[in-house]
């Protein structure tokens, strides 16, 4: 499976925020990214069905939709990338897979797991981009990124439960660390100007985001650490559930004609801002 990935990296790289880009078309999309779990109470994995039938006859299709659906579109998309593997459609399993580590790692961001995903609700407004983008921009190259053997995984929909209530059990501590770093910055030490692809964006100051990260304790490199050995995993046991194909015989099957040419200019665009990332 790696000389396979591996072979196809560009690709799955470039179409890693397929997911995001799809929001701006899509009015179902934004749902797949998050799930509310406070907006169920102080123990919401006890009271949420896991089953979606079982969900939505207790909450309603519509309640579900609206505090988000991450776990089951993680399902979903693995059954995708197993009937792509059996099927040996190199496209397909390459897109799915991109798809599939893209919901699988938004699962790992304590801030999908809230109602209150930007602090909003706490007078905390801009905290997710500070913990999933500014902190990962500024310290990302000092974590340790070699997360051993992917493992199977017997039961798809459990273990994105599983990471769901991991990333939950972290959103106190996302929200209570920001606030007390917060008490100790005057507002023009907590934010800087920033230049990016020759433009000046307001930004959060780097000795703020040290604080910060200082006080999370690696928090974001053990969710990004745990979000690789996640997606390695299901990828692994899609190849697993569809009765192992070899993929060498995969691996020269080209792109479609025009395809790359297509995807490495929306991946430009994406660079320089033009296309933009929608939290939550």
């Amino acid at each position: 499976m790696t000389g396979f990935y591996g072979a196809n990296i560009d690709y799955i790289t470039e179409h890693a925020i397929d997911p995001d880009k799809k929001r701006y078309v899509d009015s179902l999309e934004a749902p797949r990214h998050f799930f509310d779990a406070d907006h169920y109470g102080k123990r919401p994995f006890m009271a949420m069905p896991v089953r979606w039938k079982e969900a939505i006859k207790k909450y309603s299709a519509d309640t579900i939709k609206k505090y988000g659906t991450v776990p089951w579109e993680i399902q979903y998309q693995y059954y995708r990338l197993v009937d792509a593997f059996k099927r040996h459609d190199t496209t397909d399993i390459l897109k799915t897979s991109a798809n599939l580590g893209h919901y699988v790692a938004d699962a790992h961001v304590p801030l999908h797991l809230t109602v209150n995903y930007d602090g909003q609700l706490t007078h905390q407004n801009g905290i997710h981009a500070l913990w999933e983008s500014r902190l990962p921009e500024l310290f990302s190259d000092g974590y340790n990124y070699y997360v051993g053997k992917a493992r199977y995984i017997d039961n798809p929909l459990n273990e994105a439960f599983k990471i769901c209530r991991t990333s939950f059990k972290c959103v106190d501590s996302v929200l209570r660390f920001e606030k007390i770093i917060d008490k100790n910055f005057s507002p023009d030490k907590k934010y800087e100007m920033v230049k990016r692809n020759g433009k000046t964006y307001k930004e959060y100051s780097e000795a703020y985001a040290k604080a910060y990260h200082t006080a999370l304790k690696g928090m974001v490199q053990r969710r990004m650490r745990a979000s690789i050995l996640e997606i390695g995993s299901f990828w692994f046991s899609a190849w697993v559930d569809a009765g192992q194909p070899n993929l060498n015989k995969l691996i020269a099957k080209p792109l479609v004609p025009g395809e790359r040419i297509k995807i490495q200019r929306e991946a430009a665009l994406y660079k320089q801002g033009k296309i933009l990332t929608l939290s939550h």
